[in-house]
């Protein structure tokens, strides 16, 4: 019996809102240190906590999604500032009720519904062709979007040639 296998690493684009983020507490220690310096020896202590909270902070701002796909099972792993792995989500495709292009007819519903829960792994780029993961988390429907190649799209479609639409 064959095993349908694929992986496949894409990397978020970095947004305003992370660049913000970068500087942001970077301007805020620096900051903080100069004050310590120069005013008030007591703000050290909050250039130190702001270091810290830089260490933990900045690398969630630097983020690649590894996709792993075998035999139905596809994994996604956040991998931040090239260092720190974390498995986010492990998905049983068998159980998905639909995986198409977001901007498929077939999507139509799930992207116009609201209240739905939505996870993106993606690279965040429009312009990439991501799907749509439409399955059940928690008891509720949820929407992944992934962002495979061609070679993982296929092997997905092979798993689950029902569910998957690759137009």
């Amino acid at each position: 019996m064959s095993e349908l296998y694929s992986e496949f690493l894409v990397k978020k684009e970095s947004t305003f809102k992370d660049a913000l983020i970068k500087f942001g507490m970077i301007g805020l220690t620096v900051v903080a240190v100069a004050a310590g310096l120069f005013l008030n020896p007591l703000l050290l202590i909050v250039a130190i906590g702001l270091g810290v909270a830089c260490y933990f902070i900045i690398p969630k701002t630097d983020l690649e999604y590894e996709y792993l796909f075998v035999n139905g099972e596809l994994d996604i792993d956040k991998i931040m500032a090239k260092s720190k792995r974390k498995r986010v989500k492990s998905l049983n495709l068998t159980e998905a009720d639909l995986i198409a292009p977001l901007n498929s007819h077939r999507m139509d519903y799930y992207n116009g519904n609201q209240k739905m829960k939505v996870l993106d792994y993606s690279s965040g780029n429009p312009d990439h062709k991501r799907f749509g993961i439409i399955i059940r988390d928690g008891g509720e429907a949820c929407k992944v979007i992934v962002e495979p190649d061609d070679a993982m799209a296929n092997a997905i479609k092979n798993s689950a040639p029902s569910k998957v639409f690759l137009d």
